[in-house]
């Protein structure tokens, strides 16, 4: 049986700059065999990602991270049948993580009274977010919108995917990926408009 990741990211020996990149596949192979140093080569290419998409989508930390040891330990239980020149692994595990948030905010949404748009993102930015910069501005922004929503900005415009790939992660056709970036941007600008000019997405 595969060994539980550690989730603390940093370069193994043997594994650094001056030695060949490793494939992700090539690494669950070394891992599902019990290489505790491919794991956490694994975790230090994957991991940084995984939080930062449960982060902008969750609004808090300990959630993201949450949400990232769960997507690991998840191919933990699959890296038997993993199957090398299938899925991306980092496709695989930033599905997982979109799914798992989505979840994480149905139950807290189903498990608390309901508030109004304002109220709940005032309960929900840290104090970090107070600050009136435009970061934060997008942040709270990002955080008002539908989830699906929220998750197709974060895997499109900060994390770099292509319109297919977020389409496959979020379960859902192109047009319909497309659809909800659409309606994002709209949403976005409106609550912003009085903030910046320029969100850096287009209309």
């Amino acid at each position: 049986m595969a060994p539980r990741p550690a989730l603390e990211p940093h370069t193994p020996p043997g594994l650094g700059a001056a030695s060949a990149e490793p494939t992700d596949d090539g690494l669950i192979a070394r891992a599902g065999r019990g290489d505790r140093a491919a794991w956490n080569a694994l975790v230090a290419r994957h991991l940084p990602d995984l939080v930062a998409l449960g982060w902008y989508v969750l609004a808090d930390r300990g959630e993201a991270e949450d949400v990232a040891q769960e997507a690991f330990l998840r191919l933990v239980r699959k890296v038997d049948t993993w199957e090398p020149g299938g899925a991306q692994l980092k496709t695989w595990l930033h599905r997982v993580a979109v799914n798992l948030c989505i979840d994480r905010k149905r139950i807290k949404r189903a498990a608390r009274e309901p508030l109004d748009s304002d109220a709940a993102m005032s309960v929900a930015a840290p104090d970090a977010l107070e600050a009136f910069d435009r970061r934060r501005a997008v942040a709270r922004a990002l955080r008002a919108i539908p989830e699906r929503q929220r998750a197709a900005v974060v895997l499109v415009y900060y994390q770099g995917f292509s319109n297919k790939e977020a389409a496959h992660m979020l379960d859902v056709g192109l047009e319909a990926l497309e659809s909800l970036l659409s309606r994002a941007r709209r949403a976005l600008k409106e609550r912003l408009k009085h903030v910046i000019d320029d969100i850096g997405v287009a209309p």
